[in-house]
């Protein structure tokens, strides 16, 4: 619980559209292994541009930031996309399933990309993930056959199949109603507590957040 697998120093981020405007300051962030972190604040406060940023999908800002170590400045994109696809897995408001591919395929796809397993080893690894997620029986079915709850169960399953270092999740219980939205939340909470995953979950749901290990509440581009 004392390794920082994600450190942000500093990080500030500007827009210019069309004028200079500054969405994030100075933010100082440190998340430690095993941690189960919400990120909470009004909308437009810059949960989601964070979000973006620590997940390196968004390059364009001031500051540094280190996963697993490894500082994320001036990387190539190609060195970005292998550390993404190794060390993140992401969950977001909408679940993205391909309805062409079975769920059991859905999952298998990140691992497919990353090219460290072979499809016998992958497909065993995608089952053992729905196991967890208490889907295996629907590993055949396409995502269309399925609830939305079941999707999301899938796209967390799908986030899980690289091992990643920490889960990030942009509001994943947002089009859930409350059954689900409180079985996404338990699935968090036993990945936590079991597996030690690391989780970074921004969200509007003040009672969700509250039964996380910790809340980072911003406002106006700050942690408050």
């Amino acid at each position: 619980m004392n390794t920082n697998v994600l450190e942000a120093k500093k990080i500030s981020k500007y827009f210019y559209d069309p004028v200079k405007v500054q969405v994030l300051s100075n933010i100082d962030l440190a998340v430690k292994r095993g941690e189960f972190i919400s990120i909470i604040g009004k909308s437009g406060c810059g949960k989601s541009t964070l979000l973006y940023i620590l997940s390196t999908m968004d390059t364009d800002f001031d500051g540094e930031l280190l996963i697993d170590g490894i500082n994320i400045k001036n990387k190539k994109e190609s060195e970005l996309a292998l550390i993404r696809n190794q060390k993140i897995g992401f969950v977001f408001q909408f679940h993205y399933l391909l309805n062409e591919f079975s769920v059991l395929r859905n999952v298998m796809l990140p691992g497919q990309k990353l090219g460290k397993y072979s499809d016998k080893e992958l497909e065993h690894r995608a089952y053992e993930k729905l196991k967890v997620l208490g889907i295996e029986k629907e590993a055949l079915k396409k995502p269309n056959q399925l609830s939305g709850g079941e999707k999301q169960r899938v796209a967390i399953a799908r986030a899980l199949i690289n091992d990643p270092l920490i889960i990030m999740g942009d509001e994943p219980t947002g089009n859930l109603d409350n059954k689900n939205s409180e079985i996404v939340f338990s699935i968090f909470q036993e990945l936590a507590q079991n597996y030690k995953q690391t989780l970074l979950i921004v969200t509007h749901d003040n009672e969700f957040a509250s039964r996380t290990h910790r809340i980072i509440e911003m406002e106006d581009g700050r942690i408050k």
